[in-house]
Formats: structure tokens, sequence, C-alpha cells
């Protein structure tokens, strides 16, 4: 269960965490112990949702990946697609560390909203208002930068093209890059385009997006011998050749709201497969971000919101 202690418009949010003085605590190997209790602030990135928790103090998660799947139940915990842990950093030039678990207990390897939240829940916890931060994650070095109007502007990074890098075992062509290749999924041919930003894409173009059966072909998708370390899966209808729609069935989450690494992913795939220019906006069921994919210096930059929804104290099951 979880005591709310501000109100969507007037988000109190928690101090830099402490340890609780008297809390239960059970110690877990190769980790910070466990909080019977935690203070928490919820974001999200165009209604893809988080819960934010500052381990600054305790240095790893102070919740067990089952514990964070209770509290992302959206009837009996706080609900929300992942728990996002702002850590120390681990390597040098970091200023923070990122690690998230996703809403089924598995752990990805960065997340694109969520690294836009965690960006805007450092700056309103620490006071900053535009600034620049370095995060490592598991996906490598990530920068986001507090815009002074409010939104986020992301260095994501390079894109992973070879296929083993993704990784997917479809074929891909001279230089490995897979575009467009064949793979049968619930009875059905689909050409599917392969892009890794840290965690891996599949992206598949459609006519309309309105005519897939959505619910049906998204599990299948993940979990595709195809991709050994499961996908996520961007189905993308192009608007035009600087406006992509698209929706995504999230490894490890399902479908959500929005995914920034998955519209960022997808640009990458729609200039390899020439649909469509280097910067586009991308509308997702949340709302629209912009991405552009640089030809200088072949990073990807993803700007977009992020908000604070409200904080407070999670007793952890």
């Amino acid at each position: 269960m979880f005591t709310v202690v501000a109100a969507a418009l007037a988000v109190h949010l928690p101090a830099r965490a402490t340890p609780r003085s008297g809390s239960a605590r059970v110690a877990m190997s190769g980790a910070a112990p466990v909080a019977a209790s935690l203070s928490f602030a919820k974001y999200h990135g165009l209604g893809n949702d988080f819960a934010l928790v500052d381990c600054r103090e305790a240095g790893e998660p102070t919740i067990t990946p089952e514990q964070a799947v209770s509290m992302c139940d959206r009837n009996f915990g706080v609900g929300a697609d992942g728990v996002i842990f702002v850590l120390p950093p681990d390597v040098p030039n970091a200023e923070y560390r990122m690690r998230i678990y996703n809403s089924d207990g598995s752990e990805p390897e960065m997340c694109g909203n969520g690294i836009r939240c965690m960006a805007k829940f450092i700056g309103d916890v620490d006071g900053k208002a535009a600034t620049t931060m370095q995060i490592s994650t598991m996906a490598g070095m990530i920068v986001p930068e507090l815009l002074a109007d409010g939104s986020i502007c992301v260095d994501m990074g390079e894109p992973f093209l070879k296929g083993s890098d993704v990784p997917t075992t479809l074929p891909g062509n001279d230089e490995g890059v897979v575009i467009n290749a064949p793979l049968e999924v619930g009875g059905k041919q689909w050409e599917v385009t392969c892009v890794g930003m840290g965690n891996p894409h599949a992206i598949v173009f459609v006519d309309d997006l309105d005519a897939l059966d959505f619910d049906r072909i998204g599990p299948l998708f993940e979990s595709d011998d195809a991709f050994p370390a499961r996908t996520n899966t961007e189905f993308v209808q192009v608007l035009s050749p600087t406006h992509l729609r698209m929706k995504v069935w999230e490894r490890g989450a399902g479908p959500t709201l929005a995914c920034g690494t998955g519209a960022c992913a997808l640009v990458v795939a729609a200039v390899l497969a020439g649909k469509a220019e280097r910067s586009c906006t991308v509308t997702l069921p949340g709302g629209d971000l912009q991405i552009e994919w640089r030809e200088s210096d072949n990073k990807i930059y993803m700007t977009g919101p992020a908000e604070p929804v409200f904080s407070g104290t999670y007793k952890a099951k």
C-alpha cells in the first residue's frame, strides 16, 4: 500500500533518501538492504509512467524486482510501467546511474521516456533548472538536458545497426544491417527492420495502424525466436517523410502509451528503409516526440516532456 502526500498540481518531492532509523530490512546479496517502506515520486513521459526512487545514499535498489511488480500494479500498488532507481555513478564522468525494473520484474538496459523522467526528478529534487546531466545506464552514457521551456532533450547516443548487436538472428545486408527482413509471426509474413538503442527494437511498417490486431501480435513478436533477448516492437504508419505514427509493444511491459527508445529506433529504421527524413515528429498514443538522427555525429536526439504526478510513501510487500 502507499500513502499519497501530494496532489498532482502541487507535488512535494521526497528529500534525498537517507536510511530510515528502525525500518525493518532484509539483507540482499550484492544489493542494498530491502526497505519496509520507501519514498517515491511518480512521473510520466507522454503517459509512460514510472515510480522514481532516490537511492543515492543506499547505493543500489532498495526493493526487489518482485516488490517492483507489486508496486507497479494498477489496482493494488502505485500503478506504473516501471520503477526507476536514481543511484550514485559507477563510471568516470557520470553524475548519476540509472536502473529500472519493469512492471513484470525484468530489468531493461535503459528507457527513453524513463531517462527524461529521471532527469526531471533529479532537477526537481536538487533544485536544478536548465542543466545537462551525465547518466550511466546499462546501455552506456546518456546525456539529458533540461531546457528552459520545461522539455528535456536527450542525447541518446549512436544506434546499433548490426543485427548481431541488436541482437537478432534475422538476415542482414552485406554490412549485417537488418532492413525489411522477412519474418513469419502469428501466421502472417512481415517485413522487419532491427535497430539497437542499447535495447533491442523490431520495427514493422504498416499501412493502417488501426487495422492491426495489436494485442494478439505484439506479444508474439516480443518472444519470437529471432530475438534472443526478446524485443520491443514498434508498428509504424508513415504519415509523411517528417511525421510517423506508432504503437509499441514493450518488452517486459506490454502496450504502453509511449516509448522513447522505440521512437528513436523507428526514425532510424525509416531512414534506412527510405521512408523518412532524419528529423521527424513521432506521434505515440500518449503524444508527440521530436526525434533527430544527426548526420554530423551519428547520434540520436530525443526531445519531449516529463511531468510529475504525485509523491508518496510505499509500504513494500
